[in-house]
């Protein structure tokens, strides 16, 4: 399998080959992160094309390090805007709604919604950075589980061994302790 730096320099190259090693390398776990948000198949192969089609755009000028990580994005960003507009009329019961809600608490949404102004997110950044970094290595797993990969509660206790009771007390206490390190950096809640 190639490695980063060269799926990167195919992209350089304009060289169609790069789509076909970043599908090799990771689709399968591109399509796992949409299929988390938009809980279908051929909707998530649908995300999954268009996070191809973002790369081929983006790549150049940008040189993504890790590439994992910013094909993740692209994709976790398409997954959530076709979600949201596939359920604009039929609210309710889908778990990227319930996880933007349990997170309500700590964001305001209009704090969401200029997120586009750069000195906040940056600031609320590196606050959320800080508090993952402050969680153990289980809290932090259960933590970026629900709120990134929009897993169920019921997945999440599966996948972890844990009752999904202990699941949602963990995300409890751990959205009060975000919720408290957003207030002590000043960010209006």
């Amino acid at each position: 399998m190639m490695q980063d730096e060269g799926i990167i320099d195919l992209y350089f190259k304009r060289d169609e080959r790069a789509l076909l090693e970043t599908s090799d390398k990771y689709g399968n776990y591109l399509k796992a992160v949409a299929r988390n948000i938009v809980r279908d198949e051929e909707t998530a192969k649908e995300c999954f094309n268009d996070t191809l089609f973002t790369s081929w755009n983006t790549i150049p000028p940008q040189r993504p390090n890790p590439l994992k990580i910013f094909l993740a994005k692209i994709t976790r960003h398409l997954s959530l805007r076709r979600w949201e507009k596939e359920h604009a009329l039929k609210r309710g019961g889908g778990e990227p709604e319930v996880a933007i809600e349990e997170l309500a608490e700590c964001l305001a949404d209009e704090a969401a919604r200029r997120s586009e102004q750069i000195e906040d997110s940056l600031v609320i950044r590196e606050v959320i950075n800080d508090f993952l970094a402050g969680l153990s290595k289980r809290n932090r797993r259960i933590f970026v589980r629900r709120y990134w990969y929009m897993s169920s509660v019921k997945e999440i206790a599966r996948a972890m061994s844990l009752s999904e009771g202990n699941v949602m007390t963990n995300l409890s206490r751990s959205r009060a302790k975000l919720k408290e390190a957003l207030e002590k950096a000043g960010i209006v809640l």
